[in-house]
């Protein structure tokens, strides 16, 4: 009977959130964003390490679709030349005499799709020895789309394996301490209350300096994950464990306790599960969390290193304002983190409304 009802309320909900076209606008841009980045070798049309220093800087090309008679031609980019102004100022001039076609599935830089399929075939891309770069180029002249499609695979990842970690340890801690109480749930929370007594940012810095500079690209994105899961288990641990309190004297968990069940087994089966509609609306608002402290250690050096990307690292390049005037595009990157965490705000405050009980009640009269 638990589970039916449970599953007529997540359907009620359901209808709700698909009532709001804001929230379904949010999922579609996130499920791009997710989609973008699992296939983000494929769609990309370079390597995230591919540079050309002639293309530094380069700004974002123009596809041409008919030559200087008006025929036409089909997408072609042409050549770039580095040339300088009166004002000494480094500006890129279309060359008309070198002309490169633009075709689907063009051959690139190997990768391999999936993790595990190698390949060399690119969506799109350019032929010849010409360059694309749609969203222009950073200061090493690498394609800027590019790394910002490899970066959403760190960036998005890591509010999902965090937010995963951070709150099955909350739900675990919260969970116990609530259905135990006594000593027990007196030493879990004055433990929790030692991470929440931190700021957030001064605790993510101080564990981000236990980890040794000679980590890989690999290892920092684990030590970056765990790192960012410490952040935010201590507050979700101290709500279900009062969630927890009350729900531990229904009759169905004593009904359970009689039947002879394991203390593990109450809390995991008919403890946690009622605290599910609290735990959605606050995952899903705490994954933006997640994601601006990623971007906030690579931005500042103690993140993801170049020249592997994220949505952190890419911003670094903006951190003056000499860069930005002559190449505003490399703040691309800070636009997909502010769509992102906007998105994640809008569904998890819709997902709020439609999971109120009382909402539901009215709903049902």
């Amino acid at each position: 009977m638990t589970n039916k009802k449970s599953l007529s309320q997540l359907q009620i909900a359901w209808q709700n959130f698909k009532k709001n076209r804001t929230a379904m606008v949010c999922v579609f841009i996130l499920g791009i964003f997710y989609g973008s980045a699992l296939f983000a070798d494929f769609l990309s049309p370079y390597s995230y390490d591919n540079e050309d220093r002639n293309y530094s800087y380069c700004p974002p090309m123009k596809v041409h679709w008919v030559d200087a008679a008006g025929r036409f031609t089909g997408p072609q980019v042409y050549g770039m030349t580095l040339k300088f102004d009166e004002y000494h100022k480094r500006i890129f001039v279309e060359d008309n005499s070198q002309r490169f076609p633009v075709r689907l599935f063009v051959q690139g830089d190997p990768y391999k799709f999936l993790g595990f399929i190698p390949s060399r075939t690119h969506l799109f891309g350019v032929l010849g020895e010409g360059r694309l770069h749609l969203l222009g180029a950073d200061t090493r002249g690498r394609d800027l789309l590019s790394r910002i499609l490899y970066g959403g695979r760190i960036s998005l990842s890591i509010g999902l394996i965090g937010v995963f970690i951070s709150f099955s340890l909350g739900l675990l801690v919260g969970g116990v301490a609530g259905y135990y109480g006594g000593k027990i749930d007196n030493f879990l929370m004055r433990f929790c209350e030692v991470f929440m007594m931190v700021p957030g940012f001064y605790l993510m810095l101080a564990l981000r300096s236990a980890v040794p500079d000679n980590f890989n690209s690999l290892q920092i994105y684990l030590a970056v994950v765990v790192i960012l899961s410490f952040i935010g288990w201590a507050g979700l641990a101290r709500i279900i464990r009062g969630m927890s309190i009350s729900l531990k004297e229904r009759e169905y968990v004593l009904a359970a306790k009689v039947m002879g069940l394991s203390d593990f087994t109450i809390i995991r089966k008919h403890i946690l599960p009622h605290t599910l509609s609290y735990s959605i609306v606050a995952i899903m608002l705490s994954i933006p969390g997640y994601i601006l402290g990623e971007a906030a250690l690579s931005l500042i050096g103690l993140g993801i290193q170049d020249p592997t990307a994220s949505w952190g690292n890419l911003l670094s390049e903006a951190m003056g304002i000499v860069p930005i005037h002559f190449a505003p595009w490399i703040l691309l990157p800070g636009v997909f983190i502010f769509l992102t965490v906007i998105c994640f705000n809008v569904i998890g405050d819709t997902l709020r409304d439609c999971l109120d009980p009382t909402l539901k009640t009215e709903g049902n009269h």
